[in-house]
């Protein structure tokens, strides 16, 4: 499986990435190792993931979700919450 997830940062901003394990991605990201941008802004919280079959299919979306404005990202995470009947993780 291939994913697409964003963490929420400790100052509020939003990191979108791709991963194979975002549980994991996230462990990373508040390691310090993950990415740079959210090194200084720890501790990250898994906010939202996503799951494709194929590698090529997730950097399509993470790419997309990246164009996206912050609003519509809050509503994309605010939606998943809303289906599943709890926050995710």
């Amino acid at each position: 499986m291939h994913f697409v997830y964003i963490v929420r940062c400790r100052d509020g901003t939003l990191y979108t990435g791709y991963a194979r394990d975002p549980i994991g991605r996230a462990k990373l990201h508040n390691s310090g190792r993950g990415a740079r941008y959210t090194a200084g802004r720890r501790p990250v919280t898994l906010a939202y993931a996503e799951s494709f079959g194929s590698k090529s299919e997730a950097l399509r979306r993470e790419y997309e979700l990246k164009q996206w404005p912050r609003a519509r990202k809050e509503a994309l995470i605010r939606a998943q919450s809303l289906v599943a009947g709890r926050a995710f993780f």
